[in-house]
């Protein structure tokens, strides 16, 4: 099993930064990739970002592209994700994920196996 925690969200006015973070617990041995996902409301989730634990590799959505930035601290087991040139359409509860059968930096929820509690991410304009 492997808990994950999100923390780091709340209100910014448009133009501003957050930065996420996924701290995991439990058979983090066991961990290929950690994803951030999105929903808004009346939206499909999204991955937004995602991370290999073996190479390093990144995924970035082409929506967040440039300017956001996924990496990982790897002492502590945790994921952040920094979040510049924050809009409005970046409103949406931000999730992390983990996945223990996926080698690589899946895309899909399907890939994932595990998923934190959510964090409220609000963009005022």
């Amino acid at each position: 099993q492997v808990q994950l925690v999100e923390s780091g969200g709340g209100l910014v006015q448009a133009g501003g930064s957050l930065r996420l973070s996924c701290a995991a617990s439990g058979r983090t041995f066991s961990i290929y990739a950690t994803g951030w996902f999105r929903q808004a409301p009346g939206k499909e989730r999204e991955c937004v970002s995602s991370i290999s634990w073996r190479s390093g590799n990144t995924y970035y959505a082409d929506s967040v592209k440039g300017r956001f930035t996924i990496s990982r601290d790897s002492a502590n087991n945790t994921v952040y994700l920094q979040m510049n040139s924050l809009t409005p359409e970046d409103t949406a509860i931000y999730y992390c994920a983990a996945s223990v059968r996926v080698i690589g930096v899946p895309k899909q929820g399907r890939s994932y196996d595990y998923w934190g509690q959510g964090t409220q991410v609000t963009v005022s304009s």
